[in-house]
């Protein structure tokens, strides 16, 4: 509450008695959602008639009303919601009478901090603003009286509503066309890690527009849990307002848990997954209502000119046009055909859907309720037919999408995949994640459809990809979790005990190829035959490398990229081969090729650190021209400690972004008899965070600086951090270094796991160095926001560590980064 509504309550005037009655009122623990709301607006009612009586009789003025609109006109006051009122006259007082008397209901309702929006207008002048204003028209629709002129209001009301009927034609494809400009800028709030609760697709704006649609008499929306998702998303927002003490719409990530808190739920994903529940019911009614709207509308234009070609006859049927057995077309949906009995036709559900994805045809609510209400479940395990349609539901790309959300607005979802409820709905608080999770397992199936054609079994490729994600309802590992679910599953479906054995080793490991291509030394013999064991056939294999592009490119922008297509393309050629029944080389000493030597060479007769950049070509885009993957970065100089904390630095000060690091010795040939000389080479993968990459000698510049230590890569990268100050939020977990054990037998697999930061990979290579171990190569990976970095490293020998040794290099590297 504002100070002003606080310390008023023992003035005595009548303000003052409002805003005491109002704090009592919101801080009453037992009397919350509508009644809270509806005693709020009674409340502020009986205030504001009482400004509105006594003011009317200091200014002597008649005919005048005070009309609540928008959310207060429904009786809807949020504890910050505004005041949005009309001050109507008939037009007879004189106007400087009106002005006085609107300016003593006004500057009350300031005085005490409240926000209004405010007009002064008579019944003419409302309509006309009505007229050119769509939103001012909205408003008036919930037009109320509070005090004054009710037979002036009445008028008013009568006249606003026959405006928005007979101008419905015009009006709703106008707000049609602001609903979907502000879904566009606000984003849908049931994937929304931060939603606003009034603005997103799927919220109280949309909710407020099918009540206009309504009002028009054109069409009406599903009404089947959507007075339940408005009131929870009202009373998230009352929550949220109370919390904050602020008039905000946007559930940010540092209010969550207060809000589920004050709401009783467990937790802030709890919450989320409430108001993901009515954002989708509201998104839901809002796809229907508009598609009916659009169907009503273009009837209607229709209509006279067939009258007139048909000569005033009556019109004929609509065109009903087969799609499958049991399932029509008509007027734009996919509808059941006369003959169809689902109550005898377990099938018929996953026939429709299909039937209609393939068609990219909506499919009609009243098929999907009567459905719901009628058909026979079906066998456990599932007909060979029922597999088949699910199939070809998943295969048909985009046009799933809409289908399978109809599905499960009517509960059919889960009717026919009873484990589907632990993914509904279910937030994932990984910035990298676009979507829930159970519309991502949908995204996925969406994204394999477009690759079936590289597999032998498609049909294996989009079950897998809508089940991969299924362990993120349970404990623990999603991945082991999931394998058993989709075990489970994949034998109710109707799979035989191969398939169902290659579903499950495809959930099991659906994250293997991306994080060892990513993570792990691709030229190390260990690292292909583990990927092979797991994989076991050439069949498996095709299969996972298509599952994980697809389940890539469903997670979001920052999961795949010509760069990491190309590390797992090479991880699937290496591991094709080991299983077609070639050995991996064993790696040897690399030798350096004619450049990389001449920068040795170089280095070696200065002294001093000798730098190289070549931009490298990926796989053609669509316009045939290659796509870069990233920069090379080559850095040869004499070996010596400190070199990868100091490269690293420079490399965050200049703000490029590490992919992907190797370190190692080359030694090059001399005059008989006078030995070897080595040198070190650094081979990097960058890229630009933004801008422009920098000059090579800047870079070498910087670096000569960082190795004499006239250059503080520390205190420079504190003071760059300090300058940007860190956006509130959720707080990251602590960094985790853990051993991975048996990922190498030529090195110690140390993998780092952080919150990613400029300057990391320095602040690890400082706490390597001081550990004393010597790092031959570094896989860094960068997810949103997470860092997971792994490091092979060997003592001075150059073997792996011993594994007490191993342990406490982590807990070092853990320590230096907490």
């Amino acid at each position: 509450m504002t100070s002003t509504e606080v310390t008023t309550e023992s003035d005595g005037p009548e303000p003052s008695g409002y805003a005491a009655a109002r704090l009592r009122l919101l801080r009453e623990k037992a009397r919350s959602g509508p009644p809270r709301r509806a005693a709020l607006a009674a409340l502020t009612d009986d205030w504001l008639t009482a400004l509105f009586t006594t003011a009317a009789g200091q200014t002597g003025v008649r005919g005048a009303a005070l009309v609540a609109v928008g959310g207060y006109g429904r009786g809807e006051l949020s504890p910050r919601s505004d005041l949005d009122l009309l001050l109507l006259h008939d037009g007879k007082a004189d106007a400087a009478a009106v002005a006085s008397l609107a300016d003593r209901i006004w500057y009350p309702v300031w005085d005490l901090g409240l926000a209004l929006d405010h007009s002064v207008r008579t019944a003419a002048e409302a309509r006309t603003t009505a007229g050119e204003d769509l939103k001012v028209h909205l408003g008036l629709l919930d037009a109320r009286p509070v005090a004054g002129d009710l037979g002036l209001v009445a008028a008013l009301r009568t006249a606003i509503l026959a405006d928005w009927r007979n101008q419905a034609p015009q009006r709703l494809p106008a707000l049609q066309g602001l609903c979907r400009e502000r879904a566009e800028r606000q984003g849908e709030l049931q994937f929304l890690l931060e939603p606003d609760l009034k603005e997103a697709r799927g919220g109280l704006r949309d909710a407020t527009a099918l009540r206009a649609v309504a009002a028009s008499w054109v069409a009406d929306a599903p009404r089947e849990g959507l007075v339940e998702a408005r009131r929870t998303l009202l009373d998230a927002r009352d929550a949220l307002h109370l919390t904050t003490g602020r008039a905000t719409d946007r559930l940010g990530l540092q209010e969550q848990d207060q809000v589920a808190a004050a709401l009783g739920l467990l937790d802030a994903d709890a919450l989320l997954r409430q108001v993901y529940e009515a954002a989708r019911t509201v998104s839901y009614a809002t796809d229907v209502t508009w598609r009916e709207v659009d169907r009503v509308l273009r009837a209607r234009s229709v209509r006279p000119r067939l009258r007139a070609m048909l000569g005033g006859g009556r019109a004929t049927a609509p065109e009903r046009t087969p799609l499958a057995d049991g399932v029509v077309e008509a007027e734009g949906e996919a509808v059941l055909a006369r003959t169809a009995r689902p109550e005898r036709d377990p099938v018929l559900v996953l026939r429709a859907a299909a039937a209609a994805a393939q068609s990219a045809l909506p499919l009609s609510r009243h098929v999907v309720r009567h459905l719901a209400a009628t058909a026979r479940p079906l066998p456990v395990p599932w007909p060979a037919e029922a597999r088949e349609e699910l199939v070809t539901l998943l295969g048909a790309g985009e046009a799933t999408v809409p289908v399978w959300e109809a599905l499960e607005a009517e509960g059919l979802i889960t009717r026919l995949l009873p484990d589907w409820e632990r993914v509904h709905c279910r937030p994932q608080r990984n910035p990298v994640h676009t979507w829930t999770v159970d519309r991502h397992l949908v995204e996925t199936a969406v994204h394999a459809s477009s690759l079936t054609r590289r597999v032998g079994r498609p049909d294996l490729l989009l079950v897998a990809a809508l089940l991969h994600d299924i362990g993120k309802g349970w404990p623990g590992d999603h991945c082991a979790a999931g394998e058993v679910i989709a075990r489970d599953m994949a034998a109710r479906i109707g799979f035989d005990q191969h398939d169902v054995g290659v579903i499950a080793t495809l959930v099991r490991h659906h994250l293997l190829l991306i994080e060892t291509a990513t993570r792990r030394d691709l030229d190390d013999p260990a690292t292909v035959r583990s990927v092979a064991a797991a994989v076991s056939t050439p069949a498996t294999l095709e299969l996972l490398h298509a599952l994980t592009e697809a389940d890539a490119l469903a997670t979001g922008p920052a999961a795949w990229s010509t760069w990491r297509a190309s590390l797992v393309c090479d991880l699937v050629e290496r591991v094709a081969a080991v299983l077609a029944g070639q050995a991996p080389e064993e790696p040897e000493p690399a030798a350096a090729d004619a450049e990389q030597e001449r920068l040795v060479i170089e280095a070696l007769r200065t002294g001093g650190p000798v730098l190289a950049l070549h931009a490298q070509a990926g796989t053609p885009n669509e316009r045939g021209e290659p796509e870069p993957v990233g920069v090379e970065l080559l850095i040869a100089l004499p070996d010596r400690p400190g070199v990868l904390p100091a490269a690293a630095g420079v490399l965050a000060l200049h703000r490029l972004t590490v992919r992907a690091a190797e370190l190692r010795a080359v030694k090059l040939p001399t005059e008989p008899g006078t030995g070897e000389s080595a040198g070190l080479l650094l081979s990097w993968r960058v890229a630009a965070a933004y801008g422009s990459l920098p000059q090579a000698t800047r870079l070498r510049a910087d670096l000569v600086r960082a190795l004499d230590g006239s250059l503080d890569i520390r205190a420079r990268l504190a003071e760059r951090e300090a300058a940007y100050p860190r956006r509130r939020g959720v707080k990251a977990p602590p960094p985790r270094v853990t051993v991975a054990a048996a990922a190498s037998r030529l090195a110690t697999v140390i993998e780092v796991r952080a919150q990613d930061a400029p300057g990391l990979l320095h602040r690890i290579g400082r706490a390597l160095e001081q550990s004393e171990v010597r790092v031959r190569s570094a896989h860094v990976s960068t997810l949103g926001a997470n860092a997971v970095d792994a490091f092979y490293v060997t003592d001075a020998g150059g073997g792996p560590l011993p594994v007490v040794r191993a342990a406490e290099v982590a807990r070092e590297v853990e320590e230096a980064l907490g």
